[in-house]
């Protein structure tokens, strides 16, 4: 097989031979006129022809060379329309992102209108998943996934970590003190199977009380548990928000702790439509980053819950 020239100077090649001039076809390619003739030079070693002979203030082809231009400039502008069309087609094609059902149900919820207002936010198909979806056999293009950030073979960015913190519900703070850390070892905890305890009491230099009681394995499970007064469970800030605001669950302290995970924006490195997943992924990041959190705001005593609430409180625990 002949082994072809370079791309870019077969390119150089084209442009100077239709425009008869080193320097405008610099110009067009966004390079040098040096640039320009040292492809030429290089085209002539491999070729072992003279491409262009000057004459007055122009650089004209040979005849052989302005045929060999013209075939080159045909196929540029097969190729440019090939990729045109497969760019075109990755903006008409949806999206299909995959969406941990709890980020789903919890965080995406109060921004979806401004996603779907935006161009980050065109052309979507959204799916909530309670499973790590395959980008080759599920037809997904990016992912939301809840993790540690260690999947392998594919692109990853933080949009951001989670914090813990305990809540509990405002009848059951009426019932129990719980000033400062400690108290919460004398307090009934909620366990959950993936986020235990151990999470937060080392950080404060305390003992880690054994699992008693129920253990869940999905977190609105256990807001619903802490809502109905059965004890103090550790949540997840991201879960927690739509609780905090209504008022059904409280934080009895200031204090929190990093978790272990976060939400991460994933996709397939070859995909086709990375320009649009970079255009989500900067505009999640940027929710992400000016959004308040759930545990950013003060936490409540039981000197603050008013009477009424502990009343209307009162029948779920």
């Amino acid at each position: 097989m002949v082994r072809l020239p370079p791309f870019f100077a077969l390119r150089a090649l084209e442009a100077a031979a239709r425009h008869r001039s080193y320097t405008r076809a610099g110009e067009e390619l966004s390079v040098t006129h040096g640039a320009i003739s040292q492809q030429i030079r290089r085209l002539e070693s491999e070729l072992g022809a003279r491409l262009f002979e000057r004459r007055g203030g122009q650089m004209a082809p040979t005849p052989e060379a302005l045929r060999l231009a013209r075939e080159i400039g045909r196929h540029i502008d097969g190729l440019t329309a090939a990729v045109t069309a497969f760019a075109a087609a990755a903006e008409r094609d949806p999206l299909v992102v995959s969406i941990d059902s709890q980020f789903a149900n919890r965080w995406l919820p109060a921004r979806l209108s401004a996603l779907l207002a935006d161009p980050a936010g065109a052309n979507l198909t959204l799916r909530v998943d309670d499973h790590v979806a395959d980008f080759v056999t599920d037809g997904v293009d990016v992912g939301i996934r809840y993790g540690k950030g260690d999947w392998p073979g594919v692109e990853q960015r933080l949009l951001f970590m989670e914090t813990l913190a305990p809540v509990c519900s405002p009848a059951f703070l009426s019932r129990h003190r719980i000033d400062v850390v400690a108290d919460l070892l004398a307090a009934p905890l909620i366990h959950h199977g993936h986020r235990p305890w151990s999470l937060w009491f080392p950080r404060f230099d305390l003992p880690t009380p054994s699992p008693s009681g129920m253990v869940f394995e999905d977190s609105l499970m256990l807001l619903d548990a802490a809502a109905q007064g059965l004890g103090v469970a550790l949540a997840r800030d991201t879960v927690v928000a739509p609780d905090l605001a209504s008022g059904r669950l409280v934080r009895p302290l200031d204090d929190t702790a990093p978790s272990e995970c976060g939400f991460w924006i994933v996709w397939r490195r070859e995909t086709r439509k990375s320009r649009r997943i970079e255009a989500l992924a900067d505009w999640l990041a940027l929710q992400a980053a000016q959004g308040a959190r759930a545990f950013d705001g003060p936490r409540m005593t039981r000197r603050d819950i008013a009477p009424s609430i502990v009343s209307a409180a009162a029948g779920h625990g």
